[in-house]
């Protein structure tokens, strides 16, 4: 089931996207650039704060979070993440219809997102295509991702 973000989720979700990027991204990225991306002690402020504007979305499967998703108001897909103990089982999936739909009720016609190579093959199924590779930097880490697009969908 997928719904909108509460607050009270906010614990649950950096968690989730901690063992999201350590256990799932580590198929393609170094430790050091998975502590930049994932640091152990996370901003809570700052994720309490990027949650609360645009479309987000928490997908559960038996009374637990199974991944979030987040849009910004200009088509911008800022997060998607599922928990490495549901990949593959369609989570992805439900979230990205609801963002879909959230940007059609928002009169959004093209979505962009900035995706690492771990989830590039998924967006890709979704519609996305590669605009560029690029390095971006955290923490003083570099890490390759592409910057790719996709007009709205018909899902």
């Amino acid at each position: 089931m997928v719904r909108e973000y509460d607050p009270n989720d906010l614990p649950a979700i950096v968690a989730l996207f901690e063992r999201s990027v350590h256990q799932i991204a580590c198929r393609d990225y170094t430790p050091a650039q998975l502590a930049a991306w994932a640091p152990e002690r996370p901003d809570l402020d700052a994720w309490a704060r990027r949650l609360s504007t645009g479309g987000v979305f928490v997908s559960e499967r038996e009374d637990r979070l199974a991944g979030f998703a987040r849009i910004d108001e200009s088509g911008e897909l800022d997060l998607l993440y599922v928990d490495p103990l549901l990949e593959r089982q369609g989570v992805a999936a439900e979230l990205f219809d609801s963002v879909a739909a959230w940007s059609r009720r928002n009169g959004i016609v093209q979505l962009t997102a900035n995706v690492s190579i771990t989830a590039r093959p998924f967006l890709e199924r979704m519609g996305f295509r590669v605009l560029q590779s690029q390095v971006v930097e955290r923490e003083g880490v570099t890490l390759e991702n592409f910057r790719m697009e996709c007009g709205i969908l018909k899902r």
